[in-house]
């Protein structure tokens, strides 16, 4: 499956192309904080105390190519914020990475851990390379390279790496090997999102789309009466989108439509998404499948006529211009800021039209999972998939609960203005990191 569509974050762009972007990234995350911190009530130098990260690790990284040669590959971690506990979030592997780059991730890690009331803090590893160019020894011999630079700084205590972007369990594998062969003894605690045969879970694979799925059943059931019969429509059968569709076909909702870079399929009776799946040239090229109306229109599911739109491919696929087209009148962010936010407001200014469920929220099985894992390292016992996934779902459904509730009473504090399930998202995140830095003397 295709692993790049991996995980969390909001209003995260994946591939940034340029230092402008990240600049106005940045400004547009400042801006978010302020207005997070407002509408909490909370004093304003929160702002730079949460904005800044506590610390910044660049490192370089030897490796003995296969045609002998050395090359110097550049590495970063950035721990950002540690007021909740250990620093959590993934590694990277992309030739477009940037510091910049990683620090505005682990950032976003700082507050969907928040959010998620796990006891975490926020952190994001990156390596600028391209995978797809390097073969399995030269990609081993990065892996663990990168963990010997960063072996005194990380550790199942301080600072817990994940898979991210063209990261994954094997490269999990390797990584927690060096850093316990550098310990002397096995630390599988110190990283996340590994193979089930070293310390993982099996859960944590579909982790990420399950919860995607729980969270479209909760507002579901909230909003529209349940989610038996709703017509679903997947942009993106990812790793996220694929599961997510998986997991709601099972909770009885019936999905009519999917894509991918390719293309679409459309098909208003229903997707046999279990075939779907099964099928590696479906994964790759969801035109494959055997039934319904193909297109080379990747855009098909976000204006088909369906009750719940999930968006799970990329970032800014909503926009203002679309808006009108889109008919689902919920939307469940399986993606990293597929909702453009001026095209958000434009949604909730629409009749009819339920909630966005936000990416910081809806996308954040995969962590909750790691969470989930590290907590079975630490005691030296497994849960059985069955056990985790349950686990998972009471957590996330907790936190929706937790949101909702937020969302009205915002909502009627501040009746002459608009927030949005994200705004009340936002402010609990803060509001939590806030409580923490108070008790422990920091504001």
């Amino acid at each position: 499956m295709n692993t790049e569509i991996y995980k969390y974050l909001f209003l995260i762009i994946y591939y940034w192309k340029s230092d402008v972007a990240m600049a106005s990234y940045l400004q547009w995350m400042s801006q978010v904080l302020k207005e997070a911190i407002s509408l909490g009530g909370l004093p304003e130098e929160l702002h730079d105390l949460i904005f800044k990260p506590e610390r910044v690790i660049s490192v370089k990284i030897p490796v003995k190519m296969d045609n002998g040669k050395v090359a110097v590959f550049e590495g970063y971690r950035v721990q950002h914020n540690s007021v909740l506990g250990p620093y959590k979030g993934g590694i990277r592997y992309h030739p477009d990475v940037t510091l910049d780059t990683d620090m505005a991730l682990a950032l976003g890690m700082t507050l969907k851990n928040s959010l998620a009331n796990i006891p975490y803090g926020g952190g994001k590893g990156a390596v600028k390379v391209d995978p797809t160019k390097l073969s399995s020894r030269e990609l081993e011999e990065l892996s663990r390279g990168y963990v010997r630079a960063l072996y005194k700084f990380i550790g199942p205590e301080v600072d817990i790496p994940a898979p991210d972007v063209n990261t994954n369990p094997q490269i999990m594998a390797w990584m927690v090997d060096e850093y316990s062969k550098l310990s002397g003894r096995n630390v599988p605690a110190v990283f996340t999102g590994k193979p089930p045969e070293l310390w993982g879970n099996p859960a944590r694979i579909y982790s990420t789309g399950f919860g995607v799925a729980i969270l479209a059943k909760a507002a579901a059931d909230a909003f529209m009466g349940g989610i038996e019969g709703k017509k679903v429509a997947v942009h993106g059968f990812g790793n996220v989108g694929s599961y997510a569709a998986y997991w709601l076909s099972k909770l009885g909702a019936k999905v009519i439509a999917i894509s991918n870079i390719y293309g679409s399929v459309y098909d208003p009776n229903g997707i046999d998404v279990e075939l779907a799946i099964s099928k590696p040239e479906v994964i790759k090229d969801v035109r494959t499948y055997p039934k319904g109306q193909k297109s080379n229109d990747t855009d098909v599911p976000l204006f088909v006529d369906a009750d719940i739109l999930v968006p799970a491919s990329l970032e800014n696929v909503i926009t203002p211009e679309k808006v009108e087209r889109v008919k689902a009148k919920l939307i469940v962010e399986g993606a990293n800021g597929p909702t453009v936010p001026e095209a958000e407001k434009l949604l909730y200014s629409r009749k009819g039209f339920h909630a966005v469920i936000p990416d910081i929220l809806a996308n954040s099985g995969g962590v909750v999972m790691s969470y989930l894992e590290w907590v079975q390292n630490l005691y030296w016992f497994n849960w059985s998939e069955e056990e985790a996934r349950e686990k998972l779902r009471i957590i996330m459904m907790d936190n929706f609960k937790r949101v909702m509730e937020a969302w009205k009473r915002l909502s009627d504090k501040n009746a002459d203005k608009l927030v949005t399930m994200r705004d009340a998202s936002f402010a609990l995140s803060v509001e939590r990191i806030y409580k923490a830095m108070k008790l422990r003397g920091q504001i």
